[in-house]
């Protein structure tokens, strides 16, 4: 309890800095000069933008009213998420005849966040119901008789809970702050108990697992288990693993089951979160737990945290000291939270090559698409044209914030001649005033404007109809087509028309 109020607590602590920064930079502004018209001194103000004060309701009415935006700007990030992904489940062509505004939304979601929720949770509903149908439609059209159970089976499933199960977790650990001081102690502990080394820790949990736990582990053949990467008999106490995995995954897999079997009662008690609102949700949710301390053991917090200071947030020379893999290092990157020791707020995002994201997070403030396309100009994506280098972008999003971020395409070795070999890539970033902390910024000039890439979170809400890359209208902007004239898109107007 004493813990879930501290979470509590710290989310009510609202950040303002990099908007009030962004607001003073897109005016043009010196610290001095807005100071001296908000009638405070620049000394406070650069405490403001840097979040060592909190934003007076007195100073955020000046601010509103000196930049001409609205006093919303400024909600809490809980509230702009809410704002956020009320504003892109309206873009969807369903609501276009409705001509709701960006300030019939924000005010919705201020005069009663529980009906926006509830919206949400309709538009969901609606979305998995349209799914099913269009997929019973496909197979209905290419010959394939549906069976009795099938269709009731199917049906069940339109009817179902409104949330994936995969959405719900993201959700869960963004609003953890992805960071769960419980298990960083869990693995603390173990690390102590177990005598655990960097040089020797897949040996060390070897033994730890036959010594303190009673689990033999061995390794089998691919031939002999097909398909499967780490399978536990808890009658046998018997853990196999996969000779396909290479020593890290073997070490992450053998951290996983160790916490499964050491903190299954703080992974439950955690995963009780009621807004995981499924069985499946709450399984995924306790697998994604049991991974987050298997990177806590193979990553200390404390030692990690130093060497990626050290050395600048160098993901290659971080992976090769902690023997983990490129995306094990983001990973953990993104959970570096604890209070008096944080490290770059970061933001990490992983897509596959049709752009569907399949892990999120944001400690960063930059917004992720939830029910429509990717904006293709994001770095990560033309990571996919050269696999194994690392991408780097300066990106200005609608609200001026700026973000230094890095991708590379990885690919995931399922192992074997014949195996499919899955390509993956992973973009992290920062607020670009972090950007200097990281090696990847040398060389840089983060202040020209002609470094920086324009982006968007997803075409229908993007103001930007210059875009040649829009690929659908904007619901901010009238759409208006000439049938005389062609832009680089149909979408965007031909400049000096």
């Amino acid at each position: 309890m004493a813990m879930s109020q501290g979470r509590h607590i710290a989310t009510e602590t609202p950040r303002f800095g990099a908007k009030v920064r962004a607001l003073r930079r897109r005016e043009s502004l010196s610290q001095v000069q807005l100071a001296d018209k908000l009638g405070v001194s620049p000394s406070y103000l650069n405490l403001i933008e840097n979040n060592r004060r909190s934003l007076p309701a007195n100073i955020l009415i000046r601010l509103a009213q000196l930049f001409d935006v609205d006093v919303h700007t400024f909600a809490t990030d809980e509230d702009a998420r809410l704002v956020a992904d009320l504003t892109e489940a309206f873009a969807d062509p369903l609501f276009e005849e409705q001509d709701l505004t960006s300030v019939d939304v924000r005010e919705m979601s201020v005069a009663s966040p529980a009906a926006a929720r509830a919206v949400l949770s309709l538009y969901r509903a609606y979305q998995s119901a349209r799914i099913t149908a269009d997929d019973l439609s496909s197979r209905l059209s290419d010959g394939e008789e549906l069976t009795g159970a099938e269709s009731v089976s199917e049906g069940a499933g339109a009817l179902g809970p409104s949330h994936l199960p995969s959405e719900e977790v993201s959700d869960f650990i963004q609003r953890g702050s992805n960071h769960f001081p419980e298990l960083e102690a869990g693995a603390e502990d173990l690390a102590a108990r177990a005598k655990l080394t960097s040089e020797d820790l897949t040996a060390g949990l070897i033994r730890y697992m036959e010594k303190y736990l009673g689990v033999e582990v061995r390794i089998a053949r691919w031939e002999s288990e097909r398909g499967v990467l780490r399978r536990f008999d808890p009658d046998k106490k018997i853990l196999v693993l996969s000779e396909l995995l290479p020593t890290r995954s073997r070490t992450f897999q053998l951290a996983h089951q160790i916490g499964v079997l050491t903190l299954g009662p703080a992974i439950d008690r955690l995963a009780l979160d009621p807004r995981l609102t499924s069985d499946e949700s709450r399984a995924l949710a306790k697998i994604s737990l049991a991974n987050y301390f298997a990177g806590c053991v193979m990553m200390p917090y404390a030692r990690f945290t130093v060497a990626a200071k050290e050395e600048r947030y160098d993901i290659d020379v971080l992976g090769r000291r902690f023997k983990v893999g490129f995306e094990q290092v983001c990973h953990r990157l993104t959970t570096l939270r604890r209070p008096g020791a944080e490290g770059v707020p970061f933001h990490m995002i992983r897509i596959d090559v049709a752009g569907n994201i399949s892990k999120r997070f944001s400690a960063s403030g930059i917004r992720f698409a939830r029910f429509s396309g990717v904006c293709p100009r994001w770095n990560i994506f033309s990571a996919f044209l050269t696999p194994g280098m690392i991408r780097i972008q300066v990106s200005r999003m609608p609200d001026g914030i700026m973000y230094f971020c890095i991708a590379r395409a990885i690919q995931k070795d399922a192992g074997g001649y014949h195996a499919q070999h899955l390509v993956q890539a992973i973009g992290l970033g920062c607020q670009v005033e972090h950007a200097r902390e990281l090696v990847y910024s040398d060389g840089i000039d983060l202040e020209n404007p002609d470094t920086c890439t324009t982006v968007g979170v997803t075409c229908r809400l993007c103001e930007r109809t210059d875009c040649e890359q829009r690929a659908l209208p904007s619901i901010k902007v009238p759409l208006r087509v000439d049938q005389n004239l062609r832009g680089m898109s149909i979408y965007a107007p031909v400049v000096g028309k």
